[in-house]
């Protein structure tokens, strides 16, 4: 049974209140539904760019920005592939959320699949790795070092059996969602329970176990910035030994790190919201204006998009062309849509 050692030393108690009360302040912030919209989307962004740049992808941050608006670049396949992999993992995130289904290992699979679809071979995308695996340090004018062996793949799908019910056993306990969120990260990159995108799954599943536990800040931050800033430091937190059972040992000092880069991204996020929360408007805007899941869906779109129709709408929200149009209406009566064109040829854009 997976039962990880870690101390909550002062340090991380701290620095996790101080989360809790910033988030206290970004949940309760004002924002104009489309400037929330924006920011969510820009993290998505920052979250897909700094992912794939630590394992050595070559696309900057606005070709990621016009790849998730569907535009077309000049770069190579496997980069696009990546950074389109990456986002379509992040909406499969939110999906499981909003349906409330349980981590599972087939979720944890999905996830590796959809990382390195069309990057790895059918036989390994989403599969456990059939063979050894080694962590290697490419040096100058020097022998090439290992740095890290992985636990046989015999043991794989029962170390990653482990993981997951030691989440499902902790959901409603004592363990704090950002703890439990880092230990899995961790866990993840110590069994190396596959070929390839080891790194990406485990920051993908961290932000879906702080997504379901209620962690989402709105959805308005990007961790994988802080990782991305020093990967020196980061590749240097996340090797605490030299095999699996030495790595094993004590979670506390990764914990340290994965902490203080999670409360400075939440003071980034806090300091962002704060200057757009909404202080002295006019009446009709005091007041938070909140939407739900599908509207949020379309204004992100549109976002993406500039313009929706009511076929677009079908599409995203998979519901009946009547609900669609129900939606629409709702969020054009509220002001943020106005309808342009007539006929076949109508649609709207964000007001």
């Amino acid at each position: 049974m997976f039962n990880p050692q870690y101390k909550l030393t002062n340090k991380i108690v701290a620095m996790l209140t101080a989360i809790a009360e910033a988030k206290a302040a970004i949940d309760r912030a004002k924002l104009l539904p489309k400037q929330e919209i924006r920011l969510r989307r820009q993290a998505l962004i920052r979250m897909t760019h700094s992912s794939t740049k630590i394992e050595g992808n070559a696309l900057n941050i606005h070709q990621v920005e016009a790849i998730a608006a569907h535009k077309k670049i000049d770069a190579p396949a496997r980069d696009i592939f990546e950074v389109e992999n990456y986002l379509e993992a992040l909406r499969y995130i939110s999906k499981q959320v909003q349906k409330k289904q349980p981590i599972t290992e087939k979720t944890f699979l999905k996830i590796h699949q959809l990382v390195t679809h069309r990057t790895l071979s059918e036989d390994q995308s989403g599969y456990y790795r059939k063979g050894p695996i080694y962590v290697v340090r490419r040096r100058l004018g020097a022998p090439d070092e290992t740095v890290y062996t992985g636990p046989e793949a015999k043991r794989v799908p029962g170390l990653v059996s482990g993981l997951i019910k030691w989440l499902k056993a902790n959901i409603n306990e004592e363990v704090h969602p950002v703890i439990a969120a880092g230990i899995a990260h961790q866990e993840v990159a110590a069994i190396h329970p596959f070929n390839d995108g080891n790194g990406r799954t485990a920051r993908a599943l961290a932000t879906l176990i702080l997504y379901e536990r209620g962690y989402d800040f709105r959805k308005l931050f990007a961790l994988e910035d802080y990782y991305n800033k020093d990967r020196a430091q980061y590749y240097k937190a996340i090797n605490i030994g030299r095999n699996y059972e030495e790595r094993r040992t004590d979670f506390t000092p990764w914990l340290e790190y994965f902490v203080k880069g999670f409360k400075q991204e939440i003071d980034n996020t806090k300091a962002k919201v704060t200057a757009l929360s909404l202080k002295k408007v006019g009446t009709e805007l005091q007041s938070q204006v909140f939407l739900d899941a599908e509207q949020l869906k379309i204004l992100d779109f549109m976002d993406q998009m500039g313009k929706i129709t009511v076929k677009d709408a079908v599409s995203i929200l998979e519901c009946p062309q009547r609900t669609a149009q129900l939606y629409l209406q709702r969020l054009k009566k509220l002001k943020m849509i106005k309808q342009v064109g007539k006929g076949p040829a109508s649609g709207y854009i964000l007001s």
